[in-house]
């Protein structure tokens, strides 16, 4: 039974292809999955993942659609399970095990059988050796699974618990009431430059992070905002991210806020690929309507509890992960120096009309994903399966 003081949450998401994708034909590598059962309001899962930009990754299209639509069912299957009798404890403690390991060990199977059923081509194969060297197609042989490389982000809102569970680059976002910007999750020390933990490695169930964040109805995020590296690299730095995400909130507090932002939240992404990163792009907001309509600053009536998990960098995935980087890649500094500004468009004939890698919001289980590009600039090529 629902509570009545149950938190309402709406969604909105969207993917754009990079600008450099377009230009060279390359298909938009990230994925965006929400999935709500259609027998109640929560849970609410939210999937984000970003198929790696190397060549050497050349499937990772797939293991991105592949690794948002198995996280959305593992969680979903773990909650549905405990439900009616959550222990918040009981989920921290078991779900930082469970969870990594369940989602690697499906992904890998839903990849493999996909390989099965698709054998890697000579037409592939050469083109990687055209791009990365003779040695790379010995990589592929002997591990498969790096041409499906991605990272993953899942949010999972439940009546009085967040969880969070990261692989990977990319960022999710709290941004409160006051709109100061936190991140819930810790930083992985292992993500520097272009260089990123992803599902293809060996040991991966290992590096993940993992959150239960208690919260209430006086005390939670207003929104909640999960993104791909290449919305973030296509700011200046970090604070322009993050006023970003603060004046997403201001936005969807206005009378017409959740058509504002769901009619131009392409557009800004297009913008950010062709001004700034040249990458592919996916953003998911999840916000409280009851929360942003107040105006008035929101003053915490109680400290948010937390339950976080970190793994510390282990000897191997470092070395797995400097062992797959490609020495073709862009460093950061090398992207252009631009900031994304957000600007609403009002003339709803001047908003691009093509779909992308759009969000799909599902009734019970199901999902869909669908596709589509346009763009322009230099993206910074991503390397563990990069």
């Amino acid at each position: 039974m629902e509570s009545s003081n149950q938190i309402e949450w709406r969604v909105i998401g969207e993917t754009v292809p990079g600008a450099s994708h377009i230009r060279a034909g390359i298909p938009n590598q990230d994925s965006i999955l929400c999935v709500r059962e259609s027998s109640r309001s929560l849970p609410i899962i939210v999937s984000v993942a970003d198929g790696h930009g190397s060549a050497k990754c050349f499937r990772s299209d797939f293991g991105s659609q592949f690794a948002v639509k198995k996280a959305a069912q593992i969680v979903g299957e773990f909650l549905d399970e405990r439900r009616g009798k959550f222990d918040l404890a009981e989920i921290e403690s078991v779900g930082k095990d469970y969870l990594p390991k369940e989602f690697v060990k499906k992904w890998r199977k839903t990849a493999e059988y996909h390989l099965k059923n698709n054998p890697f081509t000579e037409d592939e194969f050469k083109k990687l050796e055209e791009k990365s060297g003779a040695n790379s197609r010995k990589l592929i042989e002997e591990n498969p699974l790096l041409a499906y490389g991605t990272t993953s982000l899942t949010v999972a809102m439940e009546d009085d618990f967040i969880l969070y569970m990261q692989l990977g680059d990319g960022d999710i976002l709290n941004v409160l009431g006051a709109g100061e910007v936190t991140k819930p999750l810790p930083e992985d020390a292992r993500l520097l430059a272009n260089e990123t933990t992803s599902l293809c490695l060996p040991k991966a169930e290992e590096d993940f992070r993992f959150l239960v964040q208690k919260i209430s109805a006086e005390a939670s995020p207003q929104m909640i905002l999960l993104s791909t590296d290449g919305y973030l690299n296509s700011f200046s730095d970090e604070a322009g991210f993050f006023q970003a995400a603060t004046d997403i909130l201001q936005m969807l507090r206005t009378e017409n806020g959740f058509n504002d932002v769901n009619d131009n939240l392409k557009a800004w992404l297009e913008e950010a690929t062709q001004m700034g990163s040249g990458d592919d792009c996916a953003v998911a907001i999840i916000y409280r309507p009851d929360a942003v309509k107040k105006f008035e600053k929101f003053e915490q009536s109680e400290k948010l509890k937390t339950t976080t998990t970190e793994t510390p960098p282990s000897k191997e995935t470092s070395q797995a992960i400097a062992a797959l980087t490609d020495s073709e890649t862009v460093a950061p500094e090398d992207l252009e120096d631009v900031t994304v500004t957000i600007t609403i468009k009002k003339d709803k004939n001047k908003i691009s009309k093509s779909s992308s890698v759009a969000l799909a919001e599902t009734d019970s289980a199901s999902s869909k994903l669908k596709n589509s590009p346009e763009n322009k600039t230099e993206e910074k090529e991503e390397t563990p399966a990069s």
